[in-house]
């Protein structure tokens, strides 16, 4: 019996090592190109970002959005649900360094759902006043020509909302660079494979674009008050607008600022418990990513055989292959390779524990999770 489990875990790892490898090959294709020269004048752009809490690296991060390279009006909308809240004065000081950028603060407690970020940005939006429309995460630092790339795509009127792939930068130590690696060297190459495939078509919550029109064609943010995966819903709402929702080819950088191991798990379950809810049978047989423990696994209940240490050998041949494609492709480096080991490990641990979980942790609130995927305060 242990050597039939063995087995099926090899031919699962094996699997997985094919997937690794076409992974790898397909993540070359988000290398970003030479922008295209503006064929006339750019739209105006409105961009929102929710803030919570002063993050290691907040001030770069909303500069990054500040320093855009766009020849068209930029308007900046941070919004707070604290007045005491600390990235406040990180605003403020970037309000002064900047004295010409058309940047607004808004700060609104007023509940509207229990997706506090939600409920954030429905405030926010009262302030658009451009046509394109941009919501932006606190923990993501772009490059100078993300608002030009974005609004070239969206110059395509089929296409509805274009979302933006990410790799991982650890701001707060050691545990936050294992969840930089877990972004880097698992969900983006996922990602790749599921759009390439026509198996996933994701819209990533980190930095997303649609027209103004759209927006309002599906009802607002509003629509989406009371929903965990926001971002997917969102997508979704577009789609069924008979609009095309895109993951343009290039990346931007999503910084972590887990400090702690309890951190890091409880933010990992809240995505993984996002996926699971949006798509029970793919999350499950996302299981063949975690070839290395797998591997592993397969050759302890094969009493580590020659063929299975080959195995192990092959899985971790491919995802350090796939480590250095993503390194290649993104200019920068998340985690060192001695911790991939370790970061495939934790990351099998939390897909197992993901069945098991039904409440999340998001920005210090509990919630449980209905099974249409709506969040309920405890």
């Amino acid at each position: 019996m242990l050597g039939i489990i063995g087995s099926v875990l090899l031919v699962l790892a094996l699997a997985g090592c094919f997937y690794t490898l076409a992974a790898a090959w397909l993540v070359g294709g988000y290398r970003a190109g030479p922008l295209a020269a503006p064929a006339g004048a750019r739209p105006g752009v409105s961009i929102l970002k929710p803030l919570h809490g002063a993050e290691p690296a907040l001030r770069a991060n909303l500069e990054s959005f500040v320093a855009q390279h766009y020849a068209g009006e930029v308007q900046i909308i941070f919004g707070l649900r604290d007045v005491d809240d600390p990235a406040r004065a990180v605003v403020e000081a970037l309000q002064a360094a900047h004295p010409t950028r058309d940047i607004t603060l808004v700060v609104d407690d007023t509940k509207r759902g229990t997706n506090a970020k939600m409920a954030n940005v429905i405030t926010m939006a009262h302030y658009i006043r451009h046509p394109v429309v941009v919501l932006a995460d606190s923990d993501v630092a772009a490059a100078p020509d993300l608002l030009a790339r974005l609004v070239d795509t969206l110059a395509d009127p089929a296409i509805g909302i274009a979302s933006c792939l990410h790799t991982g930068r650890g701001d707060a130590g050691f545990w936050s660079v294992l969840g930089a690696m877990d972004i880097s060297y698992r969900f983006l190459p996922s990602i790749a494979v599921g759009v390439a495939t026509g198996l996933a078509k994701p819209c990533l919550g980190p930095v997303m674009a649609l027209r103004r029109e759209t927006l309002e064609a599906i009802g607002g943010f509003a629509a989406f008050a009371d929903v965990l995966a926001d971002d997917y819903a969102l997508g979704a709402a577009v789609v069924a607008q008979g609009l095309r929702s895109v993951v343009p080819r290039f990346t931007i950088v999503h910084s972590g600022d887990e400090a702690t191991l309890n951190a890091l798990v409880r933010h990992e379950l809240r995505w993984t418990r996002t996926i699971y809810g949006i798509d029970p049978a793919g999350f499950a047989g996302s299981i063949v990513t975690h070839c290395l423990p797998l591997g592993i696994a397969g050759a302890a209940f094969c009493g580590f055989s020659g063929a299975s240490l080959a195995v192990i050998g092959l899985a971790l041949a491919a995802r350090i292959g796939l480590k250095l494609r993503v390194d290649a492709v993104s200019g920068a480096e998340s985690g060192p390779l001695l911790l991939l080991p370790l970061r495939d490990a934790l990351s099998f641990a939390v897909f197992l524990a993901t069945f098991f979980v039904n409440k999340v942790d998001w920005r210090g609130t509990r919630y449980a999770v209905s099974r249409d995927g709506r969040l309920l305060v405890e």
